[in-house]
């Protein structure tokens, strides 16, 4: 599975069967935390076979069968959440190809410290459930190209194509408050798009840009374009 058709395939699940996940497929996870942390400036971890996080008073949202999750940790820093979106999901991204679900969590969950680190100065930004899913995840309603974006009808088709992978990024309750913007060639030629977000009650706006830059990438072509 290529990383565009994980995007199609991916759903937010969040009922889970009793089975550990492959110890080789854990190892390549743990690789990929490893490469995130340090592109990403990072505390991500990888926690497996730990129940308590989402069992209990916190943990509703109809959420079963969770023992593994990744715990989103970091330096607190104005850019923080936009890094944990964009680094998460090619956490996501990669379960998906391998066979696993997934689940952004942002409350709902028990904060079990004793599971994984957090050092002075940290934040546990969220989790993100994990593991072998027990029912597909629903599909919900997307927005339009034209919802979410500024200039797509004079921009290359790449453009289009990020535009339409972003749409199927997770968000908070599935609010997609984001616009990316065709900006046209620079003076050197380079074709310039801008990413932002927009106001929410709900909050998470700049986790949830993160993770829709990264879609736009993965459906755009990262050597077609700059951010601005």
């Amino acid at each position: 599975m290529t990383l565009s058709e994980a995007i199609q395939a991916r759903r937010s699940v969040r009922k889970y069967i009793d089975k550990p996940i492959d110890p080789q497929v854990v190892e390549i996870l743990r690789k990929k935390v490893d490469k995130v942390n340090a592109a990403g400036n990072l505390h991500v971890q990888l926690v497996t076979n730990e129940p308590r996080a989402f069992k209990g008073k916190m943990a509703y949202g109809t959420f079963s069968g969770v023992s593994n999750y990744f715990a989103m940790v970091g330096t607190k820093a104005d850019d923080l959440s936009e890094r944990v979106g964009y680094y998460g999901e090619q956490l996501v991204l990669l379960a998906q190809t391998l066979g696993l679900n997934t689940c952004w969590v942002g409350l709902t969950y028990n904060n079990i410290k004793e599971a994984y680190e957090r050092g002075e100065g940290e934040k546990l930004c969220c989790m993100i459930a994990l593991g072998y899913g027990d029912d597909p995840g629903r599909n919900i309603k997307r927005k339009r190209v034209e919802d979410v974006s500024r200039g797509a009808e004079s921009a290359p088709e790449w453009f289009r194509q990020g535009v339409e992978a972003a749409i199927l990024a997770p968000t908070a309750v599935n609010q997609q408050r984001f616009c990316f913007t065709y900006l046209g060639l620079d003076a050197q030629g380079v074709h310039r798009v801008r990413a932002e977000r927009k106001f929410s009650l709900v909050g998470y706006t700049h986790m949830d840009l993160g993770i829709a830059k990264l879609h736009f990438e993965i459906g755009a072509g990262r050597e077609n374009f700059e951010w601005e």
